[in-house]
């Protein structure tokens, strides 16, 4: 029943993705462009990669309320590391390197205190922002232009071929890999167990602190990685970066279909919701509605989602 109900959620998020395409197309004769595809898929690559951690902190029955702010520490740390002038790609791996340190704090700290996850990653969401802001001492950071600008560049004319720019084949190859991860290894069959049963898992020998700590260290690896994405998109290290986009990556995975109790959920779900909103976005800015009306719309698809979610269980 329960393998029942995934399959019929994700046949709607494939058929509500055209669906909301196609309606904006109808309105919006410009959204049909290739160009305009692009974007959508350039656009959506910070969104999806925070996702795919969080994925896998709330198939294991947690939450991340930090990773905006581990986004931001990381694109400002990369942004430093440029202008110091060290090599483009230790720089990178720095920021990413800072952004898996971050989750695997939170991972310790929750495991190890005992203290809910809501708590910790509430509080390391003002402590790794006020990071940020004390690493760039307060105002953006402007280094010299590197490759590492050009990751989510928008493609010329002679490399039309690529389709995408080569952050977004980045982001889908991370996407293919975590979603055979979570699906077909001893890991991931443990990440569902921690998330199902707890207790239950305990009994059957599933190392919990370890899952914990792990999947709160991939959702910093994958903020970090959101952070070098967002400076290769801004160019330059801005502290105020991201804010919110820890519910935006929340949302992501609700809308394709985890559960917020822990134990369900998948990859392409994920990246089926993030796609949705992300099209959802392009085109009321497109159309244009006011940014108000785009948070209440993000806000009603986050209600209804969860709201759907207790209606399945039911």
């Amino acid at each position: 029943m329960k393998r029942f109900g995934r399959l019929t959620n994700l046949i709607g998020l494939i058929i509500a993705l055209p669906a909301i395409y196609l309606f904006f197309c109808w309105k919006l004769p410009s959204f049909r462009s290739l160009d305009n595809v692009e974007t959508i898929g350039r656009q959506s690559v910070i969104t999806v990669l925070v996702a795919l951690g969080l994925t896998y902190v709330i198939v294991a029955a947690g939450i991340d309320l930090s990773v905006g702010s581990v986004v931001a520490f990381s694109c400002v740390a990369v942004a430093l590391a440029v202008k110091a002038g060290i090599a483009p790609w230790i720089a990178a791996l720095i920021g990413i390197g800072l952004g898996t340190l971050a989750g695997a704090i939170n991972g310790v700290l929750i495991t190890k205190l005992r203290v809910v996850p809501f708590i910790v990653t509430l509080g390391s969401l003002s402590l790794f922002r006020g990071a940020a802001k004390g690493l760039g001492n307060e105002q953006s950071v402007y280094p010299q232009s590197t490759w590492l600008n050009n990751i989510l560049d928008a493609l010329d004319k002679g490399e039309r071929w690529k389709i995408f720019p080569v952050g977004v084949w980045i982001t889908i190859a991370f996407a293919v890999f975590t979603g055979w991860v979570l699906r077909y290894t001893r890991f991931g069959r443990h990440v569902v167990a921690v998330g199902s049963n707890e207790q239950a898992a305990r009994l059957c020998g599933v190392p919990i602190d370890r899952i914990k700590i792990s999947v709160y260290t991939i959702s910093g690896f994958f903020a970090g990685l959101a952070g070098l994405m967002a400076f290769s998109r801004l160019t330059i290290g801005d502290p105020t970066t991201a804010v919110g986009l820890e519910l935006d990556g929340i949302a992501a995975v609700v809308v394709g279909g985890a559960s917020l109790n822990g134990g369900e959920g998948s990859i392409l779900g994920t990246v089926l919701g993030a796609l949705i909103m992300e099209t959802l976005r392009s085109g009321a800015s497109q159309w244009p509605l006011p940014n108000w009306v785009q948070e209440i719309v993000i806000g009603a698809i986050i209600v209804m989602a969860v709201a759907l979610d207790r209606f399945r269980k039911k």
